[in-house]
């Protein structure tokens, strides 16, 4: 009887070392993972030209937290292949690093094959980053599943970090007590004065930086237009314009420092 005894006690030591392990394990997992939202949407209401996700507000993030020893998922509300807005390919915004990952094969399948953020596991990350486009202001906002991933991996303790348009992905996220995130918060993204000079006002449905402060979030911008500008309020992190996605990532890296130092033992 003892022995049946010992044994079974042994038995749940065991099991519970072993979910301990495997906690720890998903944990950490979790904690290297961030999850990349593009958008699917490539037409303007009236321009012959396409949009699509703006090529370095995903390349210079994502050179910067794989750098980190971090990995990237793809992810678009409907899945599969994401456009590229015509103009982010120009001369003008392109940079060699930029056009080698273009050059890239795998890199190339990556866009084409992206998951559907129906089919997205938040538990999976600790970060979820928003590029931009023009195309992301029709099939961002008011999107249940990517609101349902999103307010997922911030309510877990993630961070939720945008770039230019990209930060209309932020616009219907709420806490866990039902609170807007960005109500009362320090937040920046693409601007008017930006969208005017960009010559698509009358092409967007609406403005993101007007919408912005109508919900009631603290907007800033940088002082001068299309230069890079970044901002953090605690676990979001914004950047304005496709100059900033460098400062977002290194932004949303001192955040997980931060998180990590906190979280680890004297």
């Amino acid at each position: 009887m003892k022995l049946k005894t010992l044994v079974s006690y042994a038995l749940v030591l065991i099991g519970g070392a072993f979910m301990t392990f495997a906690n720890a394990e998903s944990t950490a997992t979790r904690d290297r993972q961030i999850l990349v939202i593009m958008t699917n949407h490539a037409s303007y209401p009236t321009r012959t030209d396409t949009t699509g996700l703006w090529l370095t507000e995903l390349t210079h993030f994502t050179d910067v937290v794989e750098a980190a020893g971090y990995t990237t998922v793809f992810a678009s509300p409907k899945g599969g292949a994401v456009p590229l807005d015509e103009r982010s390919l120009g001369w003008l915004y392109m940079d060699k690093a930029a056009r080698e990952h273009l050059q890239s094969p795998a890199f190339r399948a990556r866009l084409q094959n992206t998951i559907p953020i129906a089919d997205v596991d938040p538990s999976r990350f600790s970060v979820i980053y928003f590029t931009g486009g023009h195309g992301v202001m029709w099939d961002f906002p008011n999107n249940p599943d990517l609101r349902r991933v999103a307010e997922t991996i911030y309510n877990q303790g993630g961070i939720v970090s945008a770039v230019c348009h990209g930060v209309a992905g932020l616009l219907d996220l709420r806490d866990e007590k039902g609170q807007l995130i960005i109500k009362g918060r320090n937040i920046t993204g693409f601007s008017d004065r930006e969208e005017l000079f960009s010559g698509m006002k009358k092409q967007v449905p609406f403005y993101l930086e007007d919408r912005l402060v109508s919900q009631g979030a603290h907007y800033h911008k940088g002082w001068l237009p299309f230069t890079s500008f970044a901002v953090t309020d605690g676990r979001l992190v914004t950047g304005q314009n496709p100059q900033s996605p460098k400062a977002v990532a290194e932004a949303v890296m001192a955040v997980r420092s931060a998180d990590n130092a906190a979280r680890s033992p004297l």
